[in-house]
């Protein structure tokens, strides 16, 4: 009897590790359509997108970098990394995340505004189901390879229509269906910047040492293109809004990268991303509908384009037992 006991808590136990590391996934995912609202409306304020994520970015960092030094825990593990660096267990490219996530922060302060949350983040969502099971079956993860299953390559086939049906409310706004593919492009490097991270933890011991590397990366790849974008287009005509809350985008940054590095040993990439995808595109919807922002708020198209982006989810997630 103890024996069965024993095999049965040992089933229980990982099942209930992976079904909460999916329910903080699916929170932190809700966490990003509110970011994107935020630096999507900082964009239009200053009206740069790029300005409005290097602003992002940069205080984020400066919370992160006064957590990890500020704390002989932080700076032990700073140590961590660095020794992982040196010895090869860590790759340089691995620690590179940070350039994926900078794009994905640029982008919404650059289209955002135009496109509405809920648009943004269905395009956001069929580049990273995709780019998911690619990264899961290459092994980029601290998980390991994982096979491409029938059920997750229907899951990330859905997300293509699921696309076409959230702008198809638009379809005399070429120029805006021509913006959807930049979250698009945004989305294919959000699995591969969850899984570096992840080794990034892992190398480190670290999920803060993990996200502070992500964003130290990320501002100053914001930063050069920042430094090009006004040597072209001149600085930033908006001046810096009073309100503090357009001011949270690298705070809720912080906490979905710190999730995401914490997370992926548990759920491998795809599901991992699942379940940020479903939080996304549910607060997207939501948010859209309650505060639409500049844009317009979700027609039907985009509803429906939605709803099939959460079937696409469910239909990925299955497994066989």
């Amino acid at each position: 009897m103890s024996l069965i006991d024993t095999r049965t808590t040992a089933k229980i136990t990982p099942t209930a590790r992976r079904a909460g590391a999916v329910g903080l996934a699916v929170v932190s995912g809700s966490a990003v359509a509110v970011q994107s609202r935020i630096n999507g409306e900082l964009g239009v304020r200053l009206h740069d997108g790029i300005a409005a994520a290097v602003i992002s970015f940069s205080v984020g960092l400066v919370a992160l970098v006064a957590l990890a030094f500020g704390s002989p825990t932080g700076r032990r593990h700073l140590g961590v990394f660095r020794s992982a660096l040196r010895d090869g267990s860590l790759r340089p490219w691995q620690c590179l995340g940070g350039a994926c996530g900078a794009f994905m922060v640029a982008n919404q302060g650059l289209t955002v505004g135009r496109l509405g949350v809920a648009i943004f983040t269905v395009a956001v969502v069929a580049g990273q189901s995709a780019s998911s099971l690619v990264v899961d079956r290459a092994g980029i993860g601290p998980g390991g390879r994982q096979r491409v299953t029938a059920t997750r390559l229907a899951g990330a086939a859905l997300t293509v229509p699921a696309v076409f049906l959230a702008v198809g409310d638009r379809p005399n706004d070429p120029a805006g269906l021509a913006l959807a593919l930049l979250p698009l492009l945004a989305g294919l490097g959000l699995a591969w910047q969850q899984a570096v991270n992840g080794r990034v933890r892992a190398a480190s011991g670290s999920v803060v040492t993990a996200t502070l590397v992500n964003f130290a990366v990320g501002t100053v790849a914001l930063l050069v293109a920042f430094a090009v974008s006004a040597s072209v287009r001149g600085w930033p005509t908006g001046s810096l809004p009073t309100e503090p809350w357009l001011y949270l985008g690298g705070p809720i940054g912080i906490l979905f990268i710190a999730i995401a590095a914490a997370l992926v040993r548990f759920t491998g990439v795809l599901l991992l991303g699942l379940a940020t995808i479903a939080g996304q595109v549910v607060g997207a919807v939501v948010i859209d509908v309650a505060a639409p922002g500049d844009a317009s708020g979700p027609g039907p198209f985009t509803l429906l384009g939605a709803v099939l982006t959460l079937a696409a989810v469910l239909v990925a997630a299955r497994q066989k037992r």
